[in-house]
């Protein structure tokens, strides 16, 4: 019988605790750096199938509005990549593969090779003076050297923000 009673009183007073008419959640409050979260553009970037067995990178690549409007931030992260490697990249209008490429997203100056760590990684950042589209199709390349910028070793299309 106690250990009915104390069910009981365990349970109404779990109840009482979840549904508590008393308690009150604070307003939501939405800050500036949601609203650039949703003005962000996303790519998944990966080797392009003929490269497979000679190079499998992958990554991530993402563009935002910069802190004064005018300006578009662009960022860079790759993964499996020969340490010691430096690779050109940059953002270009137009969607990865053949004849789909429409010419480079801002000035080429604004994209610095990035250079490959001990680990495989590497990470670069541009601030391209144009504001950030809100349409359009754009994708992020990353070559295989400055001596072989033909060859296309990752490559990610962006994805645009969510509405």
């Amino acid at each position: 019988m106690s250990t009915r009673w104390f069910l009981t009183v365990a349970l109404s007073a779990l109840t009482f605790a979840a549904c508590n008419p008393f308690h009150r959640d604070p307003a939501v409050q939405v800050s500036a750096k949601d609203a650039t979260l949703n003005s962000r553009w996303h790519a998944n970037l990966a080797s392009p199938a003929s490269l497979a067995g000679a190079v499998q990178m992958n990554g991530s690549a993402s563009m935002a509005p910069g802190p004064n409007g005018t300006s578009t931030n662009i960022t860079l992260d790759v993964a499996n990549a020969s340490p010691g490697g430096i690779h050109p990249w940059e953002a270009r209008l137009g969607q990865c593969g053949v004849g789909m490429d429409n010419g480079e997203f801002g000035p080429s100056e604004a994209y610095q090779p990035v250079k490959v760590a001990s680990d495989g990684h590497a990470n670069g950042t541009a601030t391209v003076p144009m504001q950030t589209p809100e349409t359009g199709s754009y994708f992020v390349v990353v070559h295989a050297s400055v001596a072989n910028p033909e060859t296309i070793v990752a490559c990610g299309n962006l994805a645009p923000p969510t509405q």
